[in-house]
């Protein structure tokens, strides 16, 4: 009998599902954006008709750290930046469970930068959301990674000398297969987008605008905002790399000159993903790595073993 029996059935399901008993009620600080984040993962999830235990979401540390604690499925709060590697061992430990990771702008492009940098570029079956408000929230109000340059703040005080980082062009050179941005003040686009993430076979990076009002004040609230794949004015294949990256580039420079602009960048349906590929060449099971846990009869393999014998 498998021990994921639940993965895979064709089932309806209510975003309420999605809600926990525990800790039912969000604290994040009144306007925050990371409750359009939390609305639009549970939508998703409902559309997909997931369950909860056929979901893990793995986050750092951070505002967006509780995502899990408020999402009702299988979670796992790791530590600064590691968001990441956990989300990674469990997508091949049971390539059959829907995993998604998420972090804030620090937290995802700051301190688990390589993570992100890797995981793209081996092109994991996984989606990853990352908060981002242009500030690290939870520590207080520090300049982050994506800050505009002049932004003052407790570790600035006299203006970031830095220009931010460019996530959605970092993500594109690194190997992502899927990225988007959307924004919580466009909760149905933001819906759509994290459902066709989740759907993606490889690394689907949404970049989240999330407001932060309480320590990020100078900040917009991101609207208006302009979908590019609805809106004449930006016409691009999102299926070609370069024109992807242009998009990207021009998208970077409007947000901190008042224009924001949100929707798919790049989708690329034909790269194996990493599973696929450690399938290919043999060293990874068609069964799920997880389920030898619940047989009995399986003869344990030991890695060392293997390289005991070549000494022999």
């Amino acid at each position: 009998m498998s021990a994921f029996s639940a993965i895979g059935e064709e089932t309806e399901q209510d975003q309420n599902e999605f809600t926990p008993g525990l800790e039912p009620q969000p604290t994040w600080c009144p306007g925050c954006g990371d409750f359009g984040v939390l609305k639009a993962l549970k939508g998703a999830a409902a559309e997909l008709g997931l369950s909860p235990d056929e979901m893990m979401v793995t986050t750092g540390i951070g505002c967006s750290g509780k995502l899990n604690s408020y999402f009702n499925s299988y979670g796992f709060h790791t530590i600064h930046g590691r968001s990441l590697p956990i989300a990674r061992a469990a997508k091949l430990a049971n390539p059959g469970l829907t995993v998604v990771a998420a972090g804030g702008d620090g937290d995802g492009y700051g301190i688990g930068g390589n993570h992100f940098m890797h995981t793209a570029r081996e092109n994991h079956d996984i989606t990853y959301i990352v908060f981002n408000n242009e500030i690290f929230g939870l520590t207080k109000g520090q300049t982050s990674p994506t800050s505009p340059m002049g932004h003052k703040s407790k570790t600035q005080p006299h203006g970031s000398a830095k220009t931010p980082l460019r996530p959605l062009s970092m993500s594109l050179n690194a190997g992502a297969s899927y990225v988007a941005r959307t924004a919580a003040v466009n909760p149905n686009q933001a819906k759509d987008i994290i459902v066709e993430a989740i759907q993606h076979d490889g690394f689907s990076h949404v970049d989240f605008l999330t407001q932060c009002p309480t320590w990020n004040k100078d900040a917009r609230q991101y609207v208006p905002y302009i979908d590019i794949n609805d809106s004449d004015d930006y016409e691009f294949d999102k299926t070609n790399r370069s024109e992807a990256s242009e998009m990207m580039f021009e998208t970077e420079n409007a947000l901190h000159e008042g224009t924001v602009l949100t929707g798919r960048y790049y989708v690329d349906e034909d790269r194996p993903s990493y599973q696929q590929e450690k399938q290919r060449i043999g060293e990874m099971p068609e069964e799920p790595l997880a389920e030898r846990y619940f047989d009995d009869s399986y003869e344990w393999e030991r890695t060392f073993d293997n390289f005991l014998d070549k000494h022999k």
